[in-house]
């Protein structure tokens, strides 16, 4: 098994990364993150509910926005634009995804996510789905908590135009529907708030609390797979393995680890004929990480993977 180690040390962080110093944090914001709502009143207000729309872009960042500013103060250096916070993957996820061109229609039969829309989320977009689930879940969960200062009540998702009972759209809803992983989610916010948490402690809640979400949600959204070219299909699926072997190592999802993990991360679409370690405008790093996945679900599906497991 100590063969998987070199191969391993390129997933979980073990290349060179630049000290934190170096960066001026803002410039790894992900898109749109300054024009994002930052409060809740920055959403429109119906019935005494704060009405957001999840399948606009910059309102579903907007949410993440919240989350990262709610959550600041648990965090240390939080005059340093707050970079220790672990709940910057989330939001710098959804703007790789965003960048890449995920989050729009797959199939091309709307225009949402396109030139015409481009802030437009598609609703049968796998990536955008899975992404709901990873935003709505985590922040209806710290609204519950009562972290954000407002009670359970106050926030309601706007429904999707297509399939709108797949998706729960505020807390009762999404405590009915998904209550081990909303108690999950809650149980991070709960840890969060003891002093006596640490760094790793909060780690483990959170990833627990993210593989839930990706087993239980990506058996729905299965078959949004098939709108994509095998390679992207592949590499979906991929990625949904590659994050239990992050979750095993407590990769510390701050922001400058998310944003130097995902310079590996392929920075447009797959199409059939792209192959790594032979995609030519992708750089090196991302021809490796893209094999590396690969092999990685290879591995998981030997026999003998929960051992290998045990690397981490």
């Amino acid at each position: 098994m100590a063969f998987l180690l070199p191969w391993t040390c390129v997933l979980l962080g073990c290349f060179s990364v630049s000290l934190a110093g170096a960066y001026n944090f803002s410039d790894l914001y992900p898109p749109l993150w300054k024009k994002s709502a930052s409060q809740f009143s920055d959403y429109r207000v119906k019935n005494g509910k704060y009405i957001i729309d999840p399948w606009v872009y910059p309102e579903r960042m907007g949410m993440y926005k919240i989350l990262v500013n709610k959550t600041a103060s648990y965090f240390e250096n939080i005059l340093l634009d707050n970079e220790q916070n672990i709940l910057w993957g989330l939001p710098l996820q959804n703007g790789w995804q965003y960048k890449t061109g995920r989050l729009a229609d797959p199939r091309r039969r709307t225009d949402c996510g396109y030139d015409s829309d481009p802030l437009c989320v598609s609703v049968d977009s796998w990536w955008a789905d899975m992404n709901y689930f990873l935003c709505a879940l985590p922040f209806l969960a710290a609204v519950d908590s009562g972290i954000m200062g407002i009670s359970s009540d106050q926030v309601m998702l706007l429904p999707p135009p297509k399939d709108p009972t797949k998706f729960c759209l505020n807390v009762s809803s999404c405590r009915s529907s998904f209550p081990e992983i909303m108690s999950k989610w809650n149980a991070f916010y709960q840890h969060l708030q003891y002093p006596s948490s640490t760094f790793e402690d909060l780690l483990k809640y959170l990833w627990a609390a993210h593989v839930a979400t990706i087993d239980t949600v990506g058996k729905i959204f299965e078959d949004r797979l098939e709108y994509y070219s095998k390679a992207e299909a592949n590499f979906g699926r991929n990625w949904c393995v590659a994050v239990d072997y992050l979750a095993a190592s407590l990769f510390p999802t701050t922001l400058v680890r998310t944003h130097e993990f995902q310079e590996g991360l392929p920075p447009r679409m797959l199409v059939n004929g792209d192959r790594a370690p032979f995609i030519s405008d992708f750089t090196e790093f991302q021809n490796t990480v893209l094999l590396l996945l690969s092999f990685l679900s290879q591995v998981d599906n030997f026999p003998g993977k929960r051992l290998i497991s045990n690397i981490f």
